[in-house]
């Protein structure tokens, strides 16, 4: 089982929303989607389902072209970021409702609901209808609806997005044993780098339209191929600064910050360097950390973690540490740097070098 799109192309009007892209997915793979808003996941998943036609190319599902197929005679399921379930049903309508499009027996839609509901711990909401439901039980409901079916294909467009930060956190961890025993394939969008590393399988990033990179997700993270596929893996948003090689030095804003690194192969000459902001901290990490001193402009908490944005030279740069580090604005203070989780790209944004 697979699912390929050749040279697919979306325009509406004049605006392309999707340039040509190839992709291939296989049967028992979780793949993500990762963009900002309007990078083009939604549009893509819509042309996979076939509630969408591309402008140009093909979709093929297990070698057969299916790309003027309607959804109706697809075996897919789609979960969007609402909630969406049928008011008036019970929980286990709403789970059962697509079975009971397939003429299932009674018997065997008890028994499916049975198991999916004990699954996603909705075993004592059956009776209740979704308006008595938490925001986190209304997603595990359409979630149980998507997964009943036994679909070939599933799509989940940011299902996690309209959740509170603890019940993401729950579901995330959940989702891969969800599909660990299906034969299926599994599309997820996101806008959340966390999320991706957190689901693994692999991993397209997306930039305007265009597929940047597609692999297993951690080493689309660790070595991405182009400073575009860094930027959007990366949440808060990567460091990038322009930096001169000489020898075993490194140089940034005309010497105003430099550092030594004897161990790299790195060529001489100009490059940019992307650095994470949890690779900078108020803390040493590693035998290869380095200081740097700045100016704080922002220092807040977020959850257990203190993001701290401050300026050195001609660059304003981003922190984020475990813990919590209050510090006070406008004050210099110290952070280091772990020059071994650098990423170096050339002039045409190709990685180079990630040490």
């Amino acid at each position: 089982m697979s699912l390929e799109l050749k040279n697919i192309e979306k325009k509406v009007g004049q605006e392309t929303h999707i340039y040509p892209t190839n992709l291939k997915f296989e049967k028992n793979t979780i793949n993500i989607l990762l963009g900002s808003t309007l990078a083009g996941k939604t549009t893509l998943m819509q042309i996979m389902a076939g509630l969408d036609k591309p402008t140009s190319g093909e979709i093929h599902f297990n070698d057969q072209d299916v790309t003027g197929l309607k959804v109706q005679k697809r075996n897919v399921s789609m979960v969007y970021q609402q909630f969406i379930n049928y008011p008036n049903f019970s929980v286990f309508e709403n789970i059962a409702s697509p079975l009971r499009i397939l003429k299932v027996s009674e018997d065997e839609i008890k028994s499916k609901v049975g198991k999916i509901a004990e699954l996603l711990k909705l075993s004592a909401m059956l009776n209740k209808k979704p308006s008595e439901l938490s925001g986190g039980q209304q997603q595990r409901t359409a979630l149980a609806r998507a997964l009943i079916k036994d679909s070939d294909l599933i799509l989940l467009d940011e299902p996690l997005a309209n959740l509170d930060f603890k019940l993401r956190e729950e579901l995330r961890e959940e989702l891969p044993k969800l599909f660990e025993d299906r034969d299926c394939i599994v599309v997820y969008a996101t806008t959340e780098p966390s999320d991706a590393l957190l689901i693994g399988g692999n991993t397209a990033t997306l930039l305007e339209g265009k597929i940047v990179q597609y692999g297993k997700t951690l080493d689309v993270y660790s070595n991405p191929n182009n400073l575009n596929s860094a930027k959007v893996f990366s949440d808060p948003p990567i460091n990038i600064a322009d930096v001169k090689k000489i020898g075993s030095s490194f140089l940034i804003d005309n010497e105003n910050f430099k550092w030594q690194n004897s161990n790299t192969k790195l060529s001489d000459g100009n490059y940019k360097v992307g650095i994470r902001p949890h690779n900078i901290t108020t803390y040493k990490e590693g035998d290869n950390s380095i200081e740097i001193k700045g100016k704080i402009l922002i220092s807040e908490l977020s959850g257990s973690e203190s993001l701290i944005h401050f300026t050195k030279g001609k660059y304003n740069w981003v922190s984020l540490s475990n813990g919590i580090f209050q510090k006070k604005i406008g004050e210099e203070e110290t952070l280091y740097m772990n020059v071994d989780e650098f990423l170096y790209f050339d002039q045409n944004n190709k990685l180079v070098k990630h040490v």
